[in-house]
């Protein structure tokens, strides 16, 4: 019988001022949004002041983990209320005010911004990161060698963030070309094992441009707090269930590649291969095509069904294999996070948009 892995996700949420639409900072958000006793989600301060972040508890079923998920989201909506901002669950800001932006008042940050300059001061982009339990950290590298590939993919679907400085930038996810500007990014090179991974991190972490571990901000990467694999590929999703299907779909990769035999694919891809993917990702979501390996493109459509053909064993196990399923056609048909708010734009313009961000936040 297959392993059923557990999993986490972390959200993080962006502030605007209600009556501007520019992100916004409110401390006194912090307190409200500390759950009573052993809750479902932690919160947590981000590299900006009008950032926030939730993570689940560790989670083995779908169901706790959307609980989690919408309990946080709840309790964010209501108090953001109370202090009259608005809160948007999108990859990108789409608009940002002039000047540089204020800083979270950590040491780490602190350091972080003095550091990343203009790439720090333009940081207005937030994520979903999925944790998947593992056995051990050579498990990990197996996990990291195998999902490679299928990165690109899983950004394109997670694509949220087309909107960039007052317009349309074009890409369906703003947040991945911005990540590109970082010190230590894209789709993580082969390991030969724990010990290759630990020692390729401790050189990287000799340098003078990468700060600490969770500074490293590969796609994928072992989590240095966790035993997890830590999936970063995805924008921050409107709604809950965008969050979970990813988290669904990730856990099924870890699974299926943690068990391969061998460790190593048959055909280990090009680097460069990798990278133009995750760019084409960026750029066309969903709508368009998706490079293939060894080599060439394939429409999204079909690289997303070769995937859930893919983890199907693994999905079964886990119960999660008509979910998954009802999710990408979900997707197929509705469009990505990117896809709605281009249509919520035409519909309204920005008023639209931010209306589409207050719903997406409490629906499931």
């Amino acid at each position: 019988m297959r392993m059923v892995f557990t999993f986490g996700i972390e959200e993080e949420f962006l502030l605007l001022d209600a009556s501007t639409g520019f992100p916004t900072g409110a401390q006194e958000l912090t307190r409200a949004l500390i759950p009573p006793g052993q809750g479902a989600f932690t919160s947590s301060a981000e590299l900006l002041d009008a950032q926030v972040e939730s993570s689940t508890r560790v989670c083995t079923t779908r169901e706790e983990a959307l609980d989690a998920l919408l309990g946080f989201r709840s309790r964010l909506a209501e108090a953001a209320a109370s202090v009259g901002v608005r809160v948007a669950a999108t990859g990108a800001a789409p608009r940002i005010a002039e000047g540089p932006p204020v800083l979270n008042s950590s040491d780490r940050y602190r350091r972080m911004g003095l550091l990343t300059g203009a790439v720090a001061h333009e940081q207005y982009v937030n994520g979903t990161h999925i944790h998947v339990g593992i056995p051990s950290r050579d498990t990990g590298v197996r996990v990291l060698n195998g999902i490679r590939p299928w990165l690109a993919l899983l950004g394109a679907v997670a694509a949220n963030s087309p909107y960039w400085r007052g317009q349309d930038s074009s890409f369906a996810s703003w947040r991945m070309v911005h990540y590109r500007r970082w010190s230590v990014q894209g789709c993580p090179p082969v390991f030969a094992d724990a010990q290759d991974y630990a020692r390729r991190l401790e050189s990287l972490l000799a340098t003078d441009v990468v700060l600490d571990a969770g500074h490293v901000g590969w796609a994928a990467r072992l989590s240095e707090s966790f035993p997890t694999v830590e999936v970063r590929i995805a924008d921050a999703q409107l709604q809950a269930r965008d969050s979970l299907l990813l988290a669904t779909l990730v856990r099924a990769l870890v699974s299926t590649l943690a068990s391969a035999v061998p460790a190593l694919p048959a055909a280990v891809p090009d680097p460069e291969l990798l990278d133009v993917g995750l760019w084409q990702a960026a750029r066309f979501g969903m709508n368009g095509n998706l490079v293939s390996h060894p080599g060439g493109s394939v429409p999204a459509a079909d690289h997303l069904t070769a995937l859930l053909e893919f983890v199907a064993p693994a999905l079964e196990e886990a119960g999660d294999r008509e979910y998954a399923a009802a999710g990408v056609a979900r997707v197929l048909a509705g469009g990505t996070g990117a896809e709605r708010q281009r249509t919520a734009f035409r519909s309204g313009g920005y008023a639209e948009l931010t209306d589409l961000y207050t719903r997406s936040l409490s629906a499931e």
